[in-house]
């Protein structure tokens, strides 16, 4: 198939998108992730799709969509696609989106006890995707990741989401400090997990407005980060295991906190 120069200039900006160059878009990749995308209502700035794909039925239902929403579109071989895909097996297609709003404000219409999951320094996108779609599956109100953690609308955390980060709430950039802050300015009670505390999860009223914290994978919280937090759980643990993966534990908790209040309103 003959590429055009524009079509061109299309593959430049795909692939800077994908490197992370580009800050207003993010790099979507694979045909759930894109229709995720359209059905959030994402701004979708272009699609480039593969010629291959674009014969599948369900496939061509979603591109006709993307395509008519898209400012631009192109199909191309799956060769070229190669070239600008992400992931060591192309996916067929991929879009390129405005970037979901990640200031303080996406957080302002937060309603009573809200339920929130901060994640401070967490490098490995694919922890970062993992958590916030579990926040969601628990019912969570939103997600903060602080300066330093891997940006949740990177490629490998879109994957991981799987479509969570386009419908989750997520102020993304602020400080350990100014987020405990802000949490205590809107009476929302911070729980951060230490494996030292005399307090098992299930023991604490997970109906109140919390936040829970997640830290760094390798290291954990801090003690003065700990400290700062307005309480401290231990989940319990059988073995020699000294830790939980970060978006396992996110996982126990949040989901503690959704047995209460679901059973609270039963």
């Amino acid at each position: 198939m003959h590429i055009t120069s524009r079509d061109n200039s299309l593959l430049r900006q795909a692939r800077a998108v994908r490197d992370g160059k580009t800050k207003n878009l993010i790099f979507v990749e694979g045909l759930r992730l894109c229709e995720e995308a359209f059905r959030s209502k994402l701004e979708i700035e272009a699609i480039i799709y593969s010629n291959h794909l674009a014969k599948k039925e369900r496939a061509a239902d979603a591109i006709e969509q993307l395509a008519g929403v898209a400012k631009r579109a192109a199909s191309v071989s799956e060769k070229l696609l190669e070239s600008i895909s992400y992931t060591k097996t192309p996916q067929g297609i991929v879009a390129l989106a405005k970037r979901p709003q990640s200031d303080d404000s996406v957080l302002d219409k937060l309603g009573k006890r809200p339920l929130l999951v901060v994640m401070h320094q967490i490098n490995n996108p694919v922890n970062v995707g993992a958590i916030i779609r579990t926040a969601e599956a628990a019912g969570a109100d939103g997600a903060i990741a602080t300066l330093n953690t891997s940006d949740p609308f990177s490629p490998k955390s879109l994957r991981g989401a799987m479509g969570s980060a386009f419908r989750l709430p997520i102020w993304v950039g602020p400080a350990y400090e100014s987020v405990i802050g802000w949490c205590k300015d809107r009476n929302i009670e911070t729980v951060c997990s230490d494996a030292d505390s005399e307090v098992a999860f299930t023991d604490i009223d997970w109906t109140r407005s919390r936040a829970v914290i997640v830290g760094p994978e390798s290291t954990g919280l801090s003690p003065i980060e700990i400290e700062s937090a307005d309480s401290c759980v231990r989940i319990p643990m059988k073995g020699a295991v000294e830790s939980l993966n970060a978006s396992v534990a996110t996982g126990i908790l949040l989901f503690e906190a959704a047995r209460q209040r679901q059973k609270k309103h039963s």
